[in-house]
């Protein structure tokens, strides 16, 4: 069998359940692809842990003691999801021999599903814009001139490259939903609160969102299942029933309702997105869902208090260590965090303010319909020196501008694929969802999907 590599998370499992192939032959496998490659995709490798894994579930499987569709599916986990025995080093040096004894929630529910934990995959440094200089950026596999993403992006490339069959992501401003875009997988920011954060490195509490990184929306659907849900160790987790959203995905189109905004699909946005948002809308209408024109709140004050409340948050997180080990820190992050320190109350609040403002506009939206469609970015993917152009001009602000207002009303959304630019490397769109309708979004994105060829096409 080739390419087993790029298998769904799907195909794999099934392939595993009917022991046609092996949890440990498949993970070995992975690894051997991962030592083959130079995607700098992963931090750390947990290549002795993940074998024993594999090996206890083949056990498990061939007793017939069978945990699910996650059992024996070799997965990675972002480098803020603490575990123990796998060093957490936060995407940086001042972290670096962290080596937590505690286990993160999401860690723990993939564990016990029976998922194999390959190793750590890549960070920025704390999860904001760029990585520590010291430390080698995951490369796209689809053109290594091009961005790979932002926070999550050794996530989005190590799944995009067939070195993981899933991973984890968090988002505070985009950060699940960029290095999908950029790398042409999908990626689900959930509502905030239905993914336990315990045991995550937090850059912005208040903002941060935990979410799956994978291949194809039925392999998000599943993994978000496993995930998702209340946990007595995260007092802000939300007390609802998860529901399966994996068999949610048949229901198709009938009686959802997609608003669309045709000034903020299209102003100032590449018309390649744009005509893709266009046809994915009649794709959509096409399958039975309801078109309605609606008006997207104006989110730009809001977006620009996102950057006060994310650096008195992220502060906080690296108050143990910041200043103290200013040395270890990169300038970006050291920027932020010395914005974060020097901030008033009376700043914090009045940023504050202007979230809660925008937040309750933005989730009245959805007594219209259930989820809208926007851009993920205004351009497709930049290359790498334009994205670095962008940050040190201090243009964050330009670049959060369609992915910050969901985290700012900590509304799920999902990152599609879409569309190739003229370098052949991938592009997409979101659609934005009220508060808990994850199962929404996943099905919509799924008749996306099954209408497109992109599913197909790999690095």
């Amino acid at each position: 069998m080739t390419d087993l590599h790029y298998l769904s998370l799907c195909e794999a499992s099934r392939l595993i359940r009917w022991q046609d192939i092996t949890s440990s032959e498949l993970t070995q496998a992975l690894f051997e692809r991962i030592e083959s490659r130079d995607d700098r995709a992963y931090v750390t490798l947990a290549k002795e842990k993940a074998l024993l894994e594999a090996e206890e579930a083949d056990k498990e499987i061939r007793d017939g003691r069978i945990r699910g569709r996650l059992h024996g599916i070799p997965v990675g986990l972002k480098d803020l999801c603490a575990t123990p025995g796998i060093p957490t080093c936060v995407g940086g040096l001042a972290l670096r021999d962290w080596n937590p004894s505690g286990e993160a929630t999401v860690a723990a529910r993939l564990r016990e599903a029976g998922a194999v934990t390959l190793g750590k995959l890549k960070t920025t440094e704390g999860a904001y814009a760029v990585h520590h200089p010291d430390i080698e950026p995951p490369i796209n596999p689809w053109n290594s001139e091009s961005w790979p993403g932002v926070s999550s992006s050794g996530s989005g490339v190590g799944t995009a490259a067939g070195l993981c069959f899933a991973s984890l992501g968090t988002d505070t401003g985009g950060s699940i939903r960029f290095p999908s875009y950029a790398n042409g997988v999908v990626g689900l920011k959930p509502t905030w609160g239905r993914v336990s954060r315990h045991g995550v490195f937090a850059l912005a509490e208040s903002l941060d969102h935990i979410g799956p990184i994978c291949r194809t929306v039925e392999d998000a659907a599943i993994v978000l299942h496993t995930i998702a849900g209340n946990d007595r160790k995260d007092g802000t987790t939300l007390d609802a029933p998860v529901p399966d959203y994996y068999t949610e995905l048949e229901k198709g189109g009938r009686g959802l309702r997609l608003g669309i905004d045709v000034s903020h699909c299209s102003r100032d946005v590449d018309p390649q997105i744009v005509k893709e948002i266009f046809e994915s809308v009649e794709i959509l209408r096409e399958s039975g869902v309801a078109i309605k024109e609606v008006k997207i709140p104006d989110s730009s004050a809001a977006c620009a208090s996102w950057g006060l409340l994310c650096a008195v948050e992220a502060a906080v997180s690296h108050a143990e260590s910041f200043p103290k080990h200013r040395d270890l820190y990169g300038p970006v992050l050291s920027e932020l965090l010395d914005a974060g320190l020097s901030a008033t109350a009376i700043e914090y609040v009045e940023a504050a303010t202007l979230r809660a403002q925008f937040a309750g506009k933005f989730v009245k939206l959805f007594n219209e319909v259930d989820f809208v469609i926007s851009p993920s970015m205004y351009t497709t993917n930049p290359s790498n020196t334009e994205l670095e152009s962008m940050i040190k001009a201090g243009e964050v602000g330009k670049l959060i501008e369609h992915t910050a207002p969901a985290d700012l009303s900590g509304s799920p959304a999902i990152c599609m694929p879409g569309g190739f630019d003229q370098n052949q490397v991938p592009f997409g769109f979101q659609l934005i969802g009220r508060h808990l309708s994850e199962e929404l979004l996943l099905r919509a994105g799924y008749i996306l999907q099954e209408a497109r060829t992109w599913k197909k096409r790999h690095p």
